[in-house]
């Protein structure tokens, strides 16, 4: 993948705001979402996907069964609501956790191994949304929104299998906000990407369409001064993942300055809007 190696926060700082200037846009805001890596070398593929074996004919098995023991839990009606409510308590899923702010992205690509070079990856949604199938096109721009809710994927596609109707012979990314579950929701503007199959990554999608995304290599060296940057502005544990679990993490990082905080996860990437448990937002988008 194509990433630019920055040399200091001022010049990534920089490079975001370039990038997210909106060029023939219709919407007035910025148009990116953004997803931190503490590891350069980690992919971007689901948690579903880590399963392994054939873990595409598995993924109904789990949602139907979260759906029947999660009886306490009502996040909505629609299948896309289990999926987020899932993912943001670390169902493996065919998600992928984004967020609006590069700076949560950024917290999530600092927080740990900060030994190893971290990324920052930013897909313009906008134009991504240019790609999809009519009848998600149609809804978008009905609405004039530029991602999607729960409740317009629903009115287009009621089941995964609908959705996966409606790639045909071309598989497609397209990114919906989650129902603000809880405060990390909110606090971390939290996007969810879904591919078209659970057998397409957006590894996948990124590497065939190079031209609607960035990404930033971020040294070790400069990922202490991204950190710092950080928490001076309270982009913290404490903000992003409130609760005990935020405030725990936040003190044990605080008080082992230079050491790895490798975290929980399988693979110890960190990304931006996901639950504090899991390897993205275990991580965050």
């Amino acid at each position: 993948m194509r990433s630019h190696e920055v040399s200091s926060w001022r010049e990534l700082d920089d490079a975001i705001c370039e990038a997210s200037r909106p060029r023939g846009s219709a919407h007035v805001h910025p148009t990116l979402v953004f997803r931190g890596l503490a590891r350069s070398t980690d992919a971007h593929v689901s948690s579903l996907s880590r399963l392994r074996g054939d873990y595409a004919a598995l993924e109904r098995h789990l949602v139907r069964n979260f759906r029947k023991y999660a009886h306490r839990a009502t996040p909505g009606e629609t299948v896309w609501d289990w999926l987020a409510l899932g993912q943001h308590h670390g169902l493996p899923t065919r998600l992928l956790d984004w967020t609006f702010s590069p700076l949560v992205a950024l917290h999530f690509a600092t927080a740990s191994w900060p030994e190893e070079d971290g990324a920052l990856l930013a897909v313009d949604c906008e134009r991504a949304h240019r790609l999809l199938p009519g009848p998600l096109r149609e809804e978008l721009e009905r609405e004039g929104a530029l991602v999607f809710t729960t409740e317009m994927l629903a009115r287009v596609a009621g089941d995964l299998d609908g959705f996966g109707r409606l790639a045909g012979d071309r598989p497609f990314l397209t990114f919906f906000e989650p129902p603000s579950l809880d405060e990390r929701v909110v606090n971390q503007s939290s996007v969810l990407s879904a591919t078209s199959s659970p057998a397409y990554q957006v590894q996948e999608w990124l590497a065939g369409h190079p031209d609607l995304w960035r990404g930033w290599l971020l040294p070790a060296r400069v990922k202490l001064e991204i950190r710092n940057r950080l928490d001076q502005a309270g982009i913290t544990e404490r903000v992003l993942l409130p609760g005990l679990d935020g405030l725990a993490a936040w003190l044990r990082r605080y008080y082992t300055p230079g050491e790895a905080d490798r975290g929980s996860s399988e693979d110890g990437s960190t990304t931006a809007g996901g639950s504090a448990h899991r390897e993205e937002g275990r991580t965050g988008a």
